[in-house]
């Protein structure tokens, strides 16, 4: 007879909870608006439809359909503009320039500076960004900024390595201390204080990396838009013509690995330049 009270109890509070649930179920209806709950519905019947149906792979393209064309010769239609620019120009003849378009010209610029075989070392679509700087097309094909950055580091550190393992002898220009101090002298340190004699920036000057450059006929392929076409100088070619020169090495090297990039560097780039 005791237990009758508890049982009466439980059936009683489960009653409550059964009315509360749907008190609230009711009141969130009439809360939520008619345009969530068709959406909510649909998207619901929707998804359950395409999980019914089987799934179906995209059938592949006809061979009657044009090639698609590669990604460096044409701008992306979803980065081009509404067709017109705010850039209002003073001068209408600085903007008429033509960059390279054909492969041929570029392979051969390959050739002259990486050697025979040269235009196979980089695969198509990295060889045209190794030399698009990015003032051509405003920036919208890619360009190689980091590419330069990281092969500028490279020839540096060729560049240390190649005045370490010469035949300089630093004791032929003694540093005069104003003090009349002398410097500590040991054999391990003997190729350190080479640089104080010759240093990379002597070897990798921009003004011979430009030259280089001209001379492998880079001048005709590089993709960029001078400020001025009249004074390409003033423009900045010897700055472009260096980013390209360092563009091309850190794609070898991310390309095929630091040794095929450093050895690339001693044979073609520093031995031209008169470093090794």
């Amino acid at each position: 007879m005791a237990a009758n009270p508890s049982r009466s109890v439980f059936a009683s509070t489960c009653k409550a909870l059964q009315q509360c649930s749907r008190s609230c179920q009711a009141v969130s209806r009439q809360l939520t608006p008619a345009s969530v709950r068709r959406f909510t519905s649909s998207s619901a019947n929707k998804s359950d439809n395409a999980a019914a149906q089987p799934t179906q792979h995209a059938e592949p393209a006809s061979s009657g359909t044009p090639q698609e064309r590669p990604r460096w010769s044409y701008t992306p239609e979803r980065m081009k503009g509404p067709g017109f620019s705010l850039n209002i120009v003073k001068d209408p003849r600085r903007t008429v320039w033509q960059n390279n378009e054909d492969p041929e010209r570029l392979d051969a610029m390959y050739r002259k500076l990486l050697g025979q075989g040269g235009e196979k070392v980089l695969p198509d679509e990295i060889k045209w960004l190794a030399i698009t700087h990015k003032s051509f097309d405003q920036g919208r094909r890619g360009f190689n900024t980091r590419l330069a950055y990281f092969g500028r580091q490279i020839l540096a550190l060729e560049s240390v390595r190649a005045i370490m393992v010469s035949s300089i002898d630093p004791t032929e220009r003694p540093v005069n201390d104003a003090h009349g101090r002398e410097p500590y002298q040991h054999p391990a340190l003997t190729n350190v204080d080479k640089l104080n004699i010759r240093l990379p920036r002597d070897i990798i000057d921009k003004d011979k990396v430009a030259k280089l450059a001209l001379e492998c006929g880079m001048m005709g392929v590089i993709r960029w838009k001078p400020r001025m076409p009249e004074n390409l100088e003033s423009s900045g070619l010897t700055v472009v013509l260096n980013t390209a020169i360092y563009a091309i090495i850190g794609a070898i090297s991310l390309q095929h690995g630091a040794e095929v990039a450093h050895r690339a560097v001693r044979e073609k780039i520093l031995r031209r330049l008169g470093g090794v």
